[in-house]
């Protein structure tokens, strides 16, 4: 078992859920049951994740689910620009939140090289 909450990126990770809630507060009503909750269950995904993978006994598990945070934080980029195409954010929080997406790829694929 790891210790995944002493992780940077797993606070990072958290500190990013938190402003996936700020901003998705920015979107129209209407999209209250779509993008909306798209964007937090994938920002959300790459927290439970880390967190999921770190209850596994065999680090090629644990590999893994490190992929599947992956996959969620690049879901997260397609949110964002959905987000910017449709207007509900502007050109500098896009650009920041995929500033901070990128670091958390880059600390995961970073995490699953030491475990591979």
């Amino acid at each position: 078992m790891h210790k995944f909450q002493d992780l940077i990126v797993y606070q990072k990770s958290l500190l990013f859920t938190s402003k996936v809630r700020e901003v998705t507060q920015l979107f129209p009503k209407d999209e209250l049951f779509g993008l909306n909750t798209q964007f937090k269950r994938a920002s959300d995904s790459i927290v439970l994740n880390i967190a999921e993978g770190a209850g596994n006994s065999s680090d090629k598990e644990f590999v893994r689910f490190l992929d599947y945070s992956i996959r969620s934080a690049f879901e997260c980029m397609g949110c964002t620009d959905i987000a910017l195409t449709n207007k509900y954010i502007d050109k500098e929080l896009h650009d920041n939140l995929y500033k901070q997406i990128n670091e958390l790829v880059a600390m995961l694929y970073g995490l699953q090289k030491k475990y591979k």
